[in-house]
């Protein structure tokens, strides 16, 4: 077994072990339930633990992972309007209220 994913955030390493069983793989946790011992030993060596059951799998379950999580982030765009830089995040103009849709990006 090898270890393929941690995060503080149990939600997010259960997201990860749904992506991987999907592509059918399998996983085990490790430290699911381990919060309460924290005080006890290090805040990081409760998180829980993503590991692969099949080491062949491991290099494909990284890449899937890689992929699932890793999304580039989309380039500013700048408002026809009134030239105004906007964060990808933004459908509208944050200065001017004019929509994204048409506009210079």
């Amino acid at each position: 077994m090898k270890l393929v994913y941690t995060h503080e955030n149990r939600f997010l390493v259960g997201n990860a072990q749904n992506i991987l069983e999907q592509a059918g793989i399998r996983v085990v946790w490790k430290n699911e339930f381990s919060s309460g011992a924290i005080g006890e030993i290090s805040p990081f060596d409760t998180w829980p633990e993503l590991w692969v059951v099949e080491d062949t799998d491991y290099e494909q379950a990284i890449d899937i992972l890689s992929n699932a999580f890793n999304t580039p982030s989309a380039p500013e765009w700048q408002c026809a309007q009134c030239n105004e830089q906007n964060a990808a995040v933004f459908e509208t103009c944050w200065n001017c209220q004019t929509e994204k849709v048409g506009l210079a990006q």
